[in-house]
């Protein structure tokens, strides 16, 4: 089954698909006066793209990058727009980590401005073959 298959309806649902974004997750009150975590997280394939509501612990398992598979999914619609989610009685499980090459970049801008450094001239005193070179080439 591919995004693109996925109609306001469908249960059953057993998909493969891509992390392309995750939101902050945030906390809702259920009709029950239960307090519970969710986030909302963007799932892209080869077919398009669809919205995955995550609600607690699965939240903190789900990064940017990930391949992950929905297991007896369901696709409502809130706002006129689809979204995907795995509920009660589906699984949510990440079958390959992604890696995250922004995030990674913006934890090394991060460093280099807390060390003080304004010039990133020097960042290749170890040559091609030194230190960090691998993930330049990886």
């Amino acid at each position: 089954m591919k995004i693109s298959d996925l109609k306001a309806g469908a249960s059953n649902v057993n998909i493969e698909a891509t992390v392309t974004e995750k939101q902050e997750p945030r906390e809702v009150v259920t009709k029950y006066g239960k307090r519970l975590n969710v986030a909302n997280v963007t799932l892209k394939d080869e077919t398009g793209s669809i919205l995955l509501t995550v609600w607690g612990n699965d939240i903190d398992t789900i990064e940017v990058g990930d391949k992950v598979r929905i297991t007896n999914g369901y696709v409502s619609e809130f706002r006129g727009t689809p979204q995907l989610s795995a509920g009660k009685y589906g699984k949510i499980e990440v079958i390959e980590k992604g890696s995250n090459k922004e995030e990674e970049l913006k934890t090394s801008e991060e460093f280099d401005k807390e060390d003080g450094a304004e010039d990133t001239n020097d960042i290749d005193e170890f040559g091609e073959g030194g230190e960090g070179g691998e993930e330049e080439n990886a």
